[in-house]
């Protein structure tokens, strides 16, 4: 494995760079206690803000203001910026390097060796943010956040008996190494050998009694969730087929495999997720719906579990949903200058419906949120009702569906208007009764903000009319509809140009895509699996009713002449929003074509 350090770190840290035969001689060891203070004679190396100034990455006035919180809260400055914005984590390992002249260790490209993470635990490595790269006879390199913490050093040289070279690298950078390299699942072969073992002697299913904690499906299933967070993972599919369970992970909107099991493991598994979601073992034939909650690298977890009888056996898929995860913020979605002003304008309204529109996993609710956060403040009263509360908001009113006690979206809507709301959140509207207190709602003086399965913005007033609701009613209680989908970001980290085959650059330029000298897409590397795709934006068209677009919904008019009044009226279109994704090198033609039906 080859290292790589940038050009310039190399050149000006000669000393401080291990090359892959010999020892790190010249690195400078101890460290000073703490290259983030000042020099308190004015002399020798350099404060750090200094640099970073020399460097134009951060101004003095940013400075000053980081020097004052620093002395309220005692954290680092280097941390502090960070925190604030001024300077992203990757430049300050840069500039860090220089100062303590070590090497910057680019662990985006290079993966760290087995060999050398064997050596120091995982939970030394989280604790220390530091993560060993590689290693030679007497030597062991390890990537550090902050190689200055003696005492972490001493406990990986008394974990690893060698003598530590340390190298600088993100702290976030090597939070990701950690979770890639200290794979929960590489533990999990001794696990489903233990339990073919047991298998051979006696055939038996999971049940309360004999799920102990070290019972080998037990920790099949623990580990198998614990990978799914830390690859972000938003779905676990564990799904029996003829010969094997395969297990899948949504990450970033895509299924990749990432375990195959012995068939005759996938009953059991399914059995203890059902345990843990409070779910009947012994029915097998039917849909199941169940929650769990746990606890995963010290984040909470809300886990909603669904299984499904197929013809190999019972299919489960756990959606993870992270409580600690933050709100976006509505000028974070990704919407257009000009459709998030529309849009922001739209949800200031006193009353009417406002609807989310879209398929499955699109980002309705994330969408939904960012408006009431938007919009969220002392004087209003803002109820909701959901299926799962996805997102938990102390200044808001969140009431869960709850079918078996008998509460529906209609029930629960109908005693949201008892409260004396102003602002109404329906999580979905999946029934006429719902979709019918809704409308009334809106027209009685609420602002109702809700999502509806539909293939884009016009198709979501389709739906309302298939629902059996009045045309009448539809068009004058609907102020605006937004359509989204959901496509991938090209990786930040190795993202590099390219030449799209032929078919996508004819398609590019028929939608009439701005015209390109280079197009871009991702190569692969550490942090995007591989798949040259990192988190995902939205696409986003935003309808808004108009006197003549009443007039269409109220005759009924087709799909295809509302969406010809809507555009009329400024609306970009999904197929619009996507191409300008791909003219400005955010995604990729392909991804388009993935996750927009354009005809």
């Amino acid at each position: 494995m080859v290292l790589r350090v940038s050009k310039d770190e190399a050149e000006a840290a000669e000393p401080a760079v291990v090359e892959e035969s010999g020892d790190p001689e010249g690195v400078r060891w101890p460290l000073p206690d703490d290259p983030i203070a000042a020099d308190p004679t004015g002399v020798g190396m350099p404060m750090l803000g200094e640099l970073l100034i020399e460097s134009q990455l951060i101004g003095s006035n940013q400075l000053e203001e980081a020097l004052l919180q620093q002395s309220a809260s005692g954290k680092r400055l280097g941390e502090l910026l960070v925190e604030l914005g001024a300077i992203d984590d990757f430049d300050l390992a840069r500039v860090l390097a220089t100062r303590l002249d070590l090497p910057l260790a680019d662990l985006r490209q290079s993966t760290p060796d087995d060999d050398a993470i064997a050596l120091v635990p995982e939970s030394m490595a989280r604790a220390s943010v530091a993560i060993p790269v590689r290693r030679t006879d007497e030597v062991l390199l390890v990537a550090m956040a902050f190689p200055q913490d003696d005492a972490a050093v001493q406990q990986m040289r008394g974990s690893a008996g060698m003598t530590i070279a340390p190298m600088i690298a993100p702290p976030s950078d090597i939070r990701r190494a950690i979770d890639r390299s200290y794979r929960a699942l590489a533990g999990v072969s001794r696990h489903v050998d233990a339990f073919l073992a047991a298998e051979a002697i006696t055939a038996r299913t999971v049940t309360e009694s004999d799920a102990g904690i070290d019972a080998p499906v037990v920790q099949v299933v623990n580990l198998i969730i614990t990978q799914g967070v830390r690859d972000r993972a938003s779905d676990i599919h564990i799904e029996p087929q003829d010969a094997r369970v395969r297990v899948r992970f949504r990450i970033d909107g895509a299924l990749h495999d990432v375990l195959a099991l012995p068939a005759n493991m996938g009953a059991s598994v399914i059995s203890r997720i059902k345990v843990l979601a409070g779910m009947d073992i012994v029915e097998r034939r039917k849909p199941q719906d169940g929650q769990i909650g746990m606890e995963v690298d010290g984040r909470p977890l809300d886990i909603r579990v669904s299984t499904t009888a197929t013809i190999w056996g019972e299919k489960g898929v756990m959606r993870l949903l992270d409580k600690n995860r933050s709100l976006f913020r509505l000028g974070d979605l990704g919407m257009p200058d000009e459709t998030h002003d529309r849009f922001s304008k739209l949800i200031r309204a006193p009353f009417g419906m406002v609807i989310c529109s879209g398929p499955t996993g699109s980002g309705k609710t994330t969408t939904l949120y960012a408006a009431l956060t938007e919009i969220n403040n002392s004087e209003s009263n803002i109820m909701t009702v959901e299926d799962p509360v996805e997102y938990v908001l102390p200044s808001i009113n969140q009431i869960q569906i709850q079918d078996q006690a008998g509460v529906t979206f209609a029930g629960g809507l109908k005693g949201i208007l008892r409260q004396d709301p102003d602002i109404i959140l329906v999580g979905e509207m999946r029934d006429a009764e719902t979709a019918r207190i809704g409308i009334q709602s809106a027209l009685t003086g609420h602002l109702v903000l809700t999502s509806l399965h539909g293939t884009d913005a016009a198709g979501a007033l389709e739906r309302f009319l298939d629902l059996g609701i009045e045309p009448f009613l539809v068009a004058s209680s609907v102020v605006g509809v937004v359509g989204q989908r959901l496509v991938r970001r090209i990786c930040r980290y190795c993202s590099v140009t390219f030449e799209p085959p032929i078919e996508e650059i004819e398609f590019y330029r028929r939608m009439g895509g701005p015209e390109k000298k280079e197009f871009w897409h991702g190569e692969g590397c550490n942090f995007c699996l591989r798949t040259g795709y990192e988190d995902r934006i939205g696409v986003y068209e935003l309808l808004l009713v108009s006197e003549g677009m009443r007039g269409l919904i109220s005759r009924k008019a087709r799909h295809e002449e509302i969406q010809e009044m809507a555009v009329a009226q400024g609306m970009r279109t999904l197929r619009d929003s996507g191409i300008q994704l791909v003219a400005d090198d955010v995604t990729t033609i392909s991804e388009i074509l993935r996750n927009i039906y354009v005809i």
